[in-house]
Order: C-alpha cells, then sequence, then structure tokens
C-alpha cells in the first residue's frame, strides 16, 4: 500500500470514547506520530496496541514533518494523533498534512471525539451557524472584537482566565448567555449556564478547575449604521491612522465589533 497520513482523533478525556477505526489505524500503522508519547502510550496500553512512536509536537514540527513526509515517499503509513480530540484543533498536525498534500500523499481524516462540538451541543446555545476560536486572546481590544461575533463563539480558556473573560463579556453584555463547560468526558464533568454577569460573579472568587471549554451566545445585531462609533473610526483615518488599527482603538472603548466598523467604513 502507498504511503499515507492517517489523522487519528483521540478521547479527550474517557479512554472508551476511541473509536474502533482509531485503532485499527494505530495498530496497522508503521509510525504513529504523537504529540506527548506518554500520553499516548497509556491509550495504546489500554487497547493492547504495539506500535512504534515518534514525537511530533509544535518545537520539532517543522523538521520531524519534513521527515515523516519523506518516510510516506518511501512507502510508510503515518498516524497523527495529538494528546486529545482531533489533532490541528489548537494542536499540532498543520504543518505535517501541508506537507503531505504538497507532496501529493493521500490525507485520511477519521472522526472521533471533539471537546468544541460537544461543548458546543452540551451549551444549549444555537448550533446552526457557529465560529471556534481556539484560545481566547489576551488583549482587550481583540477580545471585545471575539465577542462581536454574530455566531455563537466556541474557545478554550485558562481556567484562571475564566473570570476576567468573563467580566469583559459582562461588561459588554451582562445578560449574554454562557455555558462553561468543565472536564468534558470526565469524572468530575460540569457544564454551568447562565448569563455572562452570572458566571463572570460566580468564577470571580473560585476560579473553575481542568480544562474549559467556553460556549458564548451570538452577539445582538447592532440597528443602524454603528452611527457615533463609525464617525469617531472615520476621524481617526482621516487624521492619519490605519483602518484596522483603529477600529479595534474604537472597539475597545465602545465594545461595538472591530470588523463591524472596518465593514462600515470600507463599504
Amino acid at each position: 500500500m502507498s504511503g499515507r497520513l492517517v489523522v487519528c482523533p483521540t478521547p479527550i478525556g474517557n479512554l472508551e470514547d476511541v473509536t474502533l477505526r482509531v485503532l485499527a489505524a494505530l495498530r496497522e500503522a508503521d509510525i504513529v506520530a504523537c504529540e506527548d508519547t506518554r500520553r499516548t502510550r497509556v491509550l495504546l496500553d489500554r487497547y493492547g496496541v504495539r506500535a512504534h512512536l515518534v514525537s511530533y509536537h509544535e518545537h520539532n514540527e517543522s523538521e520531524r514533518a519534513a521527515e515523516l513526509v519523506q518516510r510516506m515517499r518511501d512507502g510508510a503509513v503515518v498516524a497523527l494523533v495529538s494528546d486529545a480530540g482531533m489533532p490541528l484543533v489548537s494542536d499540532p498536525g498543520y504543518v505535517l498534512v501541508a506537507g503531505c498534500v504538497a507532496a501529493g500523499l493521500a490525507v485520511e481524516v477519521l472522526p472521533g471525539p471533539s471537546a468544541a462540538i460537544a461543548a458546543l451541543v452540551a451549551s444549549a446555545l444555537p448550533a446552526d451557524r457557529w465560529r471556534f476560536v481556539g484560545f481566547l486572546p489576551r488583549k482587550r481590544g481583540e477580545l471585545v472584537d471575539v465577542f462581536g461575533s454574530p455566531e455563537t463563539l466556541v474557545a478554550f480558556e485558562s481556567p484562571r482566565r475564566v473570570a476576567a473573560s468573563l467580566r469583559t463579556l459582562a461588561a459588554l453584555d451582562a445578560e449574554r448567555p454562557v455555558a462553561v463547560c468543565r472536564e468534558l468526558t470526565k469524572v468530575h464533568e460540569e457544564v454551568v449556564r447562565g448569563t455572562a454577569a452570572e458566571l463572570a460573579a460566580r468564577y470571580g472568587d473560585e476560579p473553575p478547575r481542568g480544562e474549559v471549554v467556553l460556549v458564548v451566545g451570538p452577539a445582538p445585531e447592532v440597528a443602524g449604521d454603528l452611527g457615533p462609533a463609525v464617525e469617531a473610526l472615520r476621524r481617526l483615518v482621516d487624521a492619519g491612522a490605519k483602518p484596522r488599527p483603529a477600529a479595534a482603538v474604537v472597539a475597545d472603548l465602545t465594545g461595538v465589533s472591530a470588523n463591524a466598523l472596518y465593514r462600515a467604513l470600507t463599504d
């Protein structure tokens, strides 16, 4: 069989969530490229899978990807896993997949566990249109812009920063619906739903523990032409400011989405 890459999602907490197809792919692969060989070994030992493991993480991604692409050109089958969930989704793997496509190698992606999808469904917030942003930005202006999303927002967040991020959201829209999804599929799984203000207060004194996914309801539509905010942006640009940085400043001051301001200015 010709060399190829098989992208294998792994459990986000409960080892029983691994699929039969993923186990078969791991057994059949010549090489299993994994973010942390120790973490992957726990999963493989649970199911009696013997495999040749190599590390593939953010610090060696470019060099290791080139090596793996060459091995696949020589006929090897490589299985790619991360510590949990789907590789590439806030995890290493993009460089390898892009390298395979550039080299004309087949890339097979297997379905499986995803913290983002599990949290979206558990949140009870609209799932017909949603946006995944990875980890939330730390700069307030960028965070305000993200919270201006007209779709349901799904994001990873450090437990230590949950309260601060929710306070920022509450200052923009205290009644925005939010779900804090913690330790999904694990023993202490918890989904807490409420308004931005309620959950900011809840986690202000005691941060949540474990891995957290935030799901935020869509931002309400802004009526009209954004009025004073757009006029302020236009005056900054007329004075010589670059449009996008100026939009971020006005968004930081007004709470209006920077993207919406930029679009209103350039339309």
